[in-house]
Parts: C-alpha cells; structure tokens; sequence
C-alpha cells in the first residue's frame, strides 16, 4: 500500500468505502429489515461520522496547511470559511439544478419527464455520495495512508446504514428485493469517483491543500444538514438518532486520532 501513488490510494479507499453501501443493503435479499427507529439511530450515526470527519480529518488539517504556508493569522481562516461555503454552494447548487427526488419529501430540482424515476433517485444518491468520495480522497492526497485511512474506514462505516436505507426506501416504491440491492449497491460507485478526483487535486497542486481539505468538509456538512438529519426526526425517532450521531461522532473521532 505504501508504494501506491496518492490518486490510486485515494481511488482504492474511497472504492472500498463505496462499496460498504452494497454490504449494508444486504438484509432486504433475506427480508430482515430493521424498523424505522432503528434506521433512524443507524442515519444518525452516519451523519455523526460524517460531523467529526469534517472537523477532525478535514477542517482542522486545512487550517494547520493554510497555516504553514501562510502564517498565523487571518489568512488561514478565511481560507476555511471561503472552502467550506463553497463546498456547501456547490452541493446546494447541484440540489438545485439536478433533478432528482427524495425518500419522503419527494421531487426537487427541475421537472424531466424524460427521466424515469429510478434515476431521479440514483441522482439524488449521487449528489449525496459524491462528497464523500471526495473527502476521502483529499485525505491520501493530502497525508497518504495517516490522512486517507480514518476517513474512509469512516465513510465505510456510515455507508452501511446509507445502502440500507436506500434499498429499503425503493422496496417501497415496488422495486424487486434484488433489483433494490443492485441499485443501492450501484450508488456506493460514484464515491471512487470523488476519491480520484480529490487525491489527483490535492496532490499535484500543494496549494489548494487548504483549501481543498475545507471545500471537502462544507460539502459534507451541507449533506448532513440538509439530507441525513431532517430524514432521521420525521418519524418521531429523534432521541435514537441523536444517540446514534454522539455515537458516531465519537468512534470517528478515536479513529481519526488513533489511526491518524
């Protein structure tokens, strides 16, 4: 592993990660599909993974970056504050933009009736997949196996829930037990495309290390704001999702340091 370069690290941990998603959505082949408070306890630990990664793997090494190169002082921190609203931009222009529609609140973006709605869902799962990958491939890019390992052990470990609820939300839309797995399996994918893209900026450019760490950061919070969280306190589960998030925020957080 040493010897590989940062882009296939970064393309490998995140494909890893990625896949994580198909071996959570395993249970709807066998029928044995947790109940909704128990998806929701298991959403919530996914956006606290996702909360600590954000701040301990990506904020604050990009503000430690800005601050070798550029000194303290103010620089560093509006470097942070301009990469982690641009990260949430960007996600939120694509939410925008994209067609594509939700588990419970149902279509956003522009009306295509071209599209069927099995990819308006495969779109929305990209829009939020896509972060992710990036993330973890900023993380090699940026420190190799120290950076990259926590984050994709963590992205791994949020997916598991994620695939789940994808498949579980298509078996209700009347989709087949392996035709839902095979979908929320195929959404783990675009992550290594992320990863790629992430290591491959990072590491020709030492530059924009900073600012990519913080761009990376704001797109997954904008995820865990406006995607993950809202979906785990409809259902009157907010208690077990708050739970599962201090859970998840502080497993990452001794991965991070432990394996960082």
């Amino acid at each position: 592993m040493e010897t590989l370069s940062p882009v296939a690290l970064g393309f490998l941990g995140s494909l890893v990660a990625g896949l994580m998603t198909a071996l959570g959505a395993v249970p709807v082949l066998f029928g044995r599909v947790p109940n909704r408070g128990v998806r929701d306890l298991s959403l919530g630990f996914a956006a606290g993974v996702m909360l600590s990664a954000s701040f301990f793997s990506l904020i604050i090494p990009a503000l430690d970056a800005a601050e070798a190169r550029y000194g303290v002082g103010a620089i560093p921190a509006v470097i942070a504050v301009v990469g982690i609203l641009g990260g949430m931009a960007l996600v939120a222009w694509l939410n925008e933009t994209l067609p594509h529609e939700h588990f419970s609140t149902g279509r956003e973006g522009p009306e295509s009736a071209a599209l069927r709605q099995i990819w308006l869902f495969i779109i929305a799962i990209t829009i939020h997949n896509f972060p992710e990958g990036l993330a973890v491939g900023v993380g090699f890019g940026a420190h190799g196996l120290s950076g990259g390992m926590p984050l994709a052990i963590g992205i791994g470990l949020q997916n598991l829930p994620e695939g789940l609820a994808v498949a579980v939300a298509l078996l209700g839309e009347g989709y087949g037990r392996l035709r839902a797995w095979g979908i929320a399996a195929l959404t783990g994918l675009v992550e290594p495309v992320g990863g790629a893209l992430g290591a491959a900026l990072i590491s020709y450019s030492e530059p924009f290390l900073p600012w990519g760490l913080a761009f990376a950061a704001g797109a997954m919070i904008y995820v865990i704001s406006h995607e993950i969280i809202p979906e785990t306190h409809r259902s009157g589960h907010q208690n077990k999702a708050t739970m599962g998030l201090a859970i998840g925020l502080v497993l990452m957080l001794f991965l991070d340091v432990w394996l960082g």
